[in-house]
C-alpha cells in the first residue's frame, strides 16, 4: 500500500510536467474557408503539429490556437508552425501570447521580451519586415554576414520595439530600412515617367534646333 501511494505521488508530479512540456508542439487551426494545410484544403477546425504548413488565399484568414498563444494568419500568407515559433514565408501575422511565441523571417527573429501577455504584428511583404508592438515590448534579433556594425566595431543585432512603436527591417540581413532605400526600391525619380517625358522633350528640342531651322543662322549678324 505504501509503495502504491509513492508511485501515485510521483505520477501526480511528473505527468503534468511532461504534458506541459509537450503542449507547445501542437495547436488547433481554425479556418473561415479557402485555407490550405500541408498542401490540402483545411477543414474548419483541425489539429496541427510540428512543421505544419499553412497558406491562406486572398480575402480569407485563419487562426492558430496554441497553449497560451493565439495567432491570426492574415490573407495571402504562408507560415509554418514550429511549436513556440512561427516561420513566416510571406504575408502577415497578428500574435497574442503569454508564452513568448516567436516569429522568424529568414535572418530575423521577433520575440516578446517578457513572459506576459504580449500583442504584436509581423508583416513580410516585398522583402520588408514590419514589426508593430501593441502591448508590451518585443525584440528583433538579426543574424547574417551583412549586418551593419556599430561604431565600437561590434555587430548590432538586437533592436527593442517598445509598446506603441514599430520598426522595419530588410528580411535578407536585418538592416534598418532608410528613406534612401525606399527611393531606390521605387526606382528613383530619374526612372519615373515624368523624368522620361522631360528627357524626351529636351532631346526633341535639341534635334529640332539642329535640323528643323532654315538656312539662316539663329542669331544673324545682319538684320
Amino acid at each position: 500500500m505504501e509503495w502504491r501511494k509513492l508511485v501515485c505521488g510521483v505520477m501526480i508530479v511528473v505527468v503534468p510536467v511532461s504534458v506541459v512540456a509537450q503542449v507547445t508542439d501542437r495547436a488547433m487551426l481554425h479556418s473561415d474557408g479557402g485555407t490550405w494545410l500541408n498542401g490540402n484544403p483545411a477543414p474548419e477546425s483541425s489539429a496541427i503539429f510540428m512543421d505544419a504548413l499553412i497558406q491562406t488565399p486572398k480575402d480569407h484568414s485563419a487562426k492558430i490556437d496554441a497553449e497560451g498563444s493565439a495567432a491570426t494568419v492574415q490573407p495571402e500568407t504562408i507560415v509554418q508552425f514550429e511549436g513556440d515559433e512561427l516561420v513566416l514565408d510571406h504575408g502577415g501575422l497578428q500574435l497574442n501570447t503569454e508564452r513568448q511565441m516567436r516569429v522568424r523571417v529568414n535572418c530575423i527573429t521577433v520575440t516578446p521580451i517578457n513572459a506576459a501577455w504580449t500583442q504584436y504584428d509581423v508583416t513580410d511583404v516585398d522583402g520588408r519586415v514590419k514589426v508593430v508592438a501593441y502591448k508590451n515590448d518585443v525584440k528583433i534579433h538579426s543574424q547574417g554576414d551583412m549586418l551593419r556594425k556599430s561604431k565600437q566595431g561590434g555587430t548590432s543585432s538586437d533592436v527593442i520595439v517598445h509598446e506603441g512603436e514599430q520598426a522595419t527591417r530588410d528580411e535578407r540581413c536585418g538592416a534598418a530600412i532608410k528613406p534612401a532605400d525606399e527611393v531606390a526600391a521605387n526606382g528613383g525619380w530619374l526612372d519615373g515617367p515624368a523624368a522620361k517625358a522631360l528627357g524626351a522633350i529636351v532631346v526633341g528640342t535639341i534635334i529640332c534646333l539642329g535640323v528643323c531651322h532654315t538656312g539662316n543662322p539663329i542669331s544673324p549678324t545682319e538684320p
